[in-house]
């Protein structure tokens, strides 16, 4: 397995697959890698002619400094990891390559960036349509692998994809989840014994939810018994709760069983935020 740290090492590599006419799947990731990243390599090894990793701890995408900082770094075991996968190659980028000057450039998602991890996350949208787009730019992948774990985020990259043309396929991969049903998350490292046992409530409570929509309970009173039981936890305190399109995220006030729809949460376990989404109609 290749290890690239710069963008001239990439672009000489690059040329080499263009010439040979092979198509290139890209995996970005921010490291601690888990099962579900490798979900998005097989993906790609499965796809594709030759995969990349890009391991990068993006800080633009960050809201807290201490959050950045505790980012988990498990970078040999994640290296060995890919390597003993069959992964072609990994992007190691330092912050001074991808941000040799701070950006001046801002993007604007619209009501992507407005509503859910947009409202409650101010910038951080921005930040991973920044970074997304340098190393869209830099690679030029012909697939990108995504995971459906982060629902907004995959809707954002498909309107960055889509309004600057990139010349590229998005392959979303289903969530992988832990045996209990909490989603793998590079951020379940930092719960303590305790606050793993309480955090796989999200998953369950999701999937009541979905049980109640269906039978033909109103959301509204399915969404006021999940918060009264979730309320009841008192290491877990809930950010959002809502039913929305999982493409424009617009905010659905009831229930219908005639479109796309999605259940969306977060909620911090002690001092750990955790996401999850549970498609209710796909």
């Amino acid at each position: 397995m290749k290890r690239i740290y710069t963008e001239a090492e990439w672009k000489s590599l690059r040329f080499g697959l263009f010439q040979e006419n092979k198509s290139l799947g890209f995996v970005p990731t921010m490291g601690a890698l888990h099962q579900g990243h490798l979900d998005l390599v097989a993906e790609s090894l499965s796809q594709t002619d030759y995969t990349l990793v890009s391991i990068f701890v993006n800080p633009t995408q960050f809201n807290s400094h201490e959050d950045f900082q505790n980012y988990p770094n498990t970078l040999e075991a994640d290296l060995a990891l890919l390597d003993s996968k069959g992964v072609d190659a990994v992007f190691l980028p330092s912050t001074d390559t991808l941000y040799p000057k701070p950006p001046q450039l801002s993007i604007d998602f619209g009501h992507l960036s407005r509503v859910l991890e947009g409202k409650f996350r101010p910038g951080h949208f921005n930040g991973v349509g920044l970074v997304v787009a340098k190393l869209f730019h830099i690679i030029q992948p012909t697939v990108a692998f995504f995971g459906q774990k982060d629902l907004q985020q995959v809707a954002v990259i498909r309107r960055l994809v889509f309004d600057f043309s990139f010349d590229l396929d998005l392959v979303v991969v289903p969530t992988r989840r832990e045996i209990d049903g909490l989603a793998m998350s590079s951020r379940n490292l930092r719960l303590d014994p305790q606050e793993r046992t309480i955090a796989p409530l999200l998953y369950s409570g999701m999937q009541e939810v979905k049980q109640h929509l269906l039978s033909g309970m109103s959301w509204k009173e399915v969404k006021a018994n999940f918060l009264k039981q979730l309320a009841a936890q008192k290491q877990l305190s809930i950010e959002y709760l809502e039913l929305v399109h999982p493409e424009t995220f617009e905010i659905y006030e009831t229930f219908s069983p005639l479109g796309p729809c999605s259940i969306c949460l977060a909620a911090y376990v002690s001092k750990i935020r955790l996401i999850d989404n549970l498609p209710i109609i796909e």
